[in-house]
């Protein structure tokens, strides 16, 4: 699977998270060989639980298939840059890249506010790709936040 079928995908999982009322964010993690092995959308209003972020639940899931929290050779798309708690779980993860719709210049934490998974007093050296639909991962952000106010 490629980065751009991997975050139409990712964006599904941002309208499940829409659908229960949480901020619309969705995650995936593709194996070394491009198999979807671990997916998450937000989940924090639902679960009443502050670490249930898309990009942790898709992690936890791809740890459970591999038998093993090590990721390396895996690839995490989000629709939205990770905040520092995500951008942590990347790296204690070993996710060496990382594939983001939108940016979070609010919060983000790989490279619009601050830059953890590429900072070098962390030994951190993840690849980052920006960009990939980040008008409809926007455009699901702007639509719930609008619908709230």
């Amino acid at each position: 699977m490629d980065h751009v079928e991997a975050m139409q995908l990712a964006l599904d999982q941002a309208r499940l998270a829409a659908a229960h009322d949480d901020v619309p964010v969705g995650a995936v993690v593709l194996s070394p060989t491009g198999e979807v092995v671990g997916r998450g959308h937000n989940r924090r209003e639902i679960d009443a639980d502050p670490t249930a972020h898309a990009e942790v639940i898709a992690l936890r899931e791809a740890a459970s298939a591999a038998g093993t929290w090590r990721l390396d050779g895996h690839t995490l798309v989000v629709t939205l840059e990770p905040c520092a708690m995500c951008a942590g779980a990347v790296l204690a993860s070993r996710i060496p890249r990382l594939v983001i719709g939108a940016w979070d210049e609010r919060a983000g934490a790989t490279g619009s506010r601050w830059d953890l998974v590429r900072d070098a007093r962390l030994g951190a050296q993840v690849e980052v790709i920006s960009g990939l639909l980040a008008q409809p991962s926007t455009d699901l952000l702007t639509a719930f936040f609008s619908a709230r106010r």
